[in-house]
C-alpha cells in the first residue's frame, strides 16, 4: 500500500510537487511538535517526460524501487511543523537569523531524522522529524537535489 502512496504523490508532483504533498498529506493539524524538532515531508520525485520518436510526450514511470529510493535517500523535504523551538539561537546553537517556514523546501541527511508515516493508516506519506540543527539548506527547487 505504502507504493501506492509514493506511486500516486509522484504523478501529482508533475504538476506541482509542493501541492502533491499537501493534499496526500491532507489535514496535518494533527501533528503538534515540540522542542526544536522540525517536521517535513520527503520529496518524491515525478516521473520523466521524453519525446518518442514521433515527437510525442511519454511519462517514463520510476520503478518503485526508484521510489523506494526517493523514500529512504531522498534529500529534499517539505516543511510541514515547526516545534516551538526551532531556529531560536541557545547557547549552543546560533541560527544567524535564519527562519523556516511551513511549506519550505529543505535539505536534510534522511538518516539524521526519524521516519514515520502520516495518513489514514492503510497507507501514508513518508515524513521525518529533525532537529533544526540537521536541517542542512532552504532550496528552491527539490529536483535539483539528488
Amino acid at each position: 500500500m505504502m507504493r501506492l502512496k509514493l506511486r500516486e504523490v509522484a504523478a501529482a508532483a508533475l504538476r506541482d510537487p509542493r501541492q502533491a504533498l499537501l493534499d496526500a498529506l491532507g489535514d496535518t493539524s494533527g501533528i503538534e511538535v515540540f522542542h526544536n524538532q522540525v517536521c517535513v515531508a520527503t520529496y518524491i520525485a515525478p516521473p520523466k517526460i521524453f519525446k518518442n520518436e514521433k515527437g510525442e510526450d511519454v511519462e517514463w514511470h520510476s520503478t518503485d524501487k526508484g521510489q523506494l529510493e526517493d523514500r529512504f535517500q531522498g534529500k529534499a523535504a517539505l516543511v510541514i511543523a515547526l516545534g516551538p523551538l526551532a531556529f531560536k539561537d541557545d547557547n549552543i546553537a546560533k541560527f544567524g537569523g535564519a527562519k523556516l517556514a511551513v511549506g519550505d523546501w529543505v535539505m536534510t541527511r534522511p538518516s539524521d531524522g526519524l521516519e514515520f508515516f502520516w495518513g489514514d493508516g492503510k497507507s501514508g506519506v513518508s515524513c521525518r522529524l529533525f532537529d533544526d540543527t540537521n536541517i542542512k539548506a532552504r532550496i528552491r527547487n527539490p529536483a535539483s537535489i539528488y
